[in-house]
């Protein structure tokens, strides 16, 4: 399986617009969308939970099942309001952003390379805030936040994918072994992602997950 699953934009069309723009195919236009909204649907359900906890500090979230799974210890935590409001809140207006362009990119819109260029460094600054959010969830608060987690995974996905784009349509400047081998093998690098967060995950409560077996 290559990426034309997921990015199907033939070379001649690459290049039939004069105005030097590139637009995506239809599976990477869904990829942005579906991710987005679902980094909304997590940003949401948080952002009212960290309300009714305001208004009521007994208030228990759905998603507090146990002290490791723990959206409450998640969301009292000085790394919940980074920027001085709450964390989901910043991600109500991201992930809205990714929506809108992938449901732009459906309706056939093409942008400039600057343009990838933003969308690939903004989504690339998301993940690294997200893995920054995951290490201070593992070692600093000690919990799990599920909806968090959900945005880790969908940031990582249209972070890995929209690089690919970048990289295949030549946005990105890469030498061809390199552009061929994320064609051919991109579900590679999320595989292995997700598979380093679920070993940090298991390792790191190890002896609370073994009690479940």
């Amino acid at each position: 399986m290559t990426t034309t699953a997921l990015d199907d934009v033939s070379t001649d069309d690459d290049h039939a617009s004069g105005a030097g723009t590139i637009g995506s195919g239809r599976g990477l236009a869904l990829l942005l969308v579906i991710t987005g909204a679902l980094g909304i649907l997590a940003a949401w359900i948080i952002t009212l939970d960290k309300f009714e906890l305001l208004k009521d500090p007994s208030f228990k979230p759905a998603c507090s099942l146990n002290p490791i799974i723990s959206c409450t210890n998640v969301m009292q935590s000085k790394q919940a309001e980074v920027f001085g409001f709450p964390n989901p809140m910043a991600g109500l207006v991201g992930f809205g952003v990714i929506v809108a362009i992938g449901m732009a990119l459906l309706a056939g819109a093409r942008f400039r390379r600057w343009y990838w260029i933003g969308l690939n460094i903004g989504t690339g600054l998301a993940s690294v805030f997200c893995m920054w959010l995951m290490s201070q969830s593992l070692y600093s608060i000690n919990s799990l936040c599920l909806w968090c987690t959900l945005t880790w995974c969908v940031t990582i996905l249209m972070f890995w994918y929209t690089t690919a784009h970048n990289l295949k349509h030549g946005i990105i400047p890469a030498p061809e072994g390199l552009r061929a081998a994320v064609v051919e093998f991109h579900w590679v690098v999320p595989v292995l992602w997700y598979g380093v967060i679920a070993v940090l995950i298991l390792t790191k409560w190890w002896s609370f997950w073994s009690t479940l077996l």
